[in-house]
């Protein structure tokens, strides 16, 4: 019972705090033991203080700032011709807080590696609307750089429904989509659970969940494998991956983009 106060209370691991101690101030009826334990539990409760943004979509305290508006510095491309083989600078264009993509200079990925995570990712398609179908405005979100959050301009767009702005690229349309129009910005909120291996042994897939522009889209939501184009995808043993955003030579703009590594209840805060 005390191990259960305890982890509801706090949400830490029994590492952080002697159970015993918490057992004894609890035999004991004294005033003493009762104010022992309650600056024990106000101890733990301050333990994962997080601070949130100023305005809602501003980072918190202990999330990683990808993109601040200012520079490109938390990402890469992978070098082509006589860089070939290397990590180089991206050509995505910084522009007024926004970044753009730069068509056919390839996908551009954090330098950090990512597993269980909380991402935020705002997005806004060209105003100028060119194109149908998956040619409008056609980017990507790509979770641990193979698990595909489609960005497309689907405002009034036809497409197939796994290919829309919001799905799970290939295998699981959004339960609605509540795209803004064109020029405007977007907003992903998404929680990943990272999948898990035994050796070569799927062990537990990923789970992402989706706020689209505030409204739910995805919820604990399971994924066959990675994300192909017409082909199902399959599972390959791997660990913590950047977080990619994919050139499909289309100027989709991005800005305000932090993630947050995750732990359990009953672990400490990365």
């Amino acid at each position: 019972m005390i191990r259960a106060l305890y982890t509801a209370a706090s949400g830490m691991n029994a590492q952080q705090m002697n159970l015993d101690t918490i057992a004894n101030n609890l035999a004991n009826s004294s005033t003493t033991g009762f104010r022992q334990l309650s600056l024990e539990f106000q101890d733990m409760v301050y333990q994962n203080l997080v601070t949130p943004g100023a305005a809602p979509g501003a980072p918190p305290s202990d999330a990683i700032v990808l993109f601040d508006g200012r520079d490109l510095s938390q990402w890469a491309q992978q070098g082509r011709g006589a860089d070939k083989g290397k990590l180089v600078a991206p050509k995505w264009v910084v522009r007024d807080g926004t970044f753009e993509v730069a068509p056919h200079s390839g996908d551009m990925f954090t330098r950090q590696s990512f597993g269980d995570s909380q991402i935020h990712v705002e997005w806004s398609e060209p105003s100028d609307v060119t194109g149908s179908d998956q040619m409008r405005g056609n980017s990507g979100v790509y979770l641990m750089s193979r698990y595909e959050v489609q960005v497309l301009d689907s405002f009034g767009n036809v497409t197939y429904a796994d290919g829309q702005a919001g799905a799970l690229y290939g295998q699981w349309p959004p339960l609605v989509n509540p795209i803004r129009r064109p020029g405007e910005w977007n907003t992903y909120d998404i929680v990943v659970e990272a999948p898990r291996f035994d050796g070569d042994k799927l062990v537990k897939p990923i789970y992402v969940t989706l706020f689209f522009n505030g409204v739910l889209a995805h919820i604990h939501r399971d994924l066959m494998g990675n994300t192909e184009h017409r082909a199902l995808g399959k599972y390959t043993p791997h660990g913590d991956m950047p977080l990619l955003l994919q050139d499909h030579d289309m100027k989709v703009r991005y800005r305000n983009i932090w993630i947050r590594k995750l732990a359990g209840y009953d672990q400490p805060e990365r």
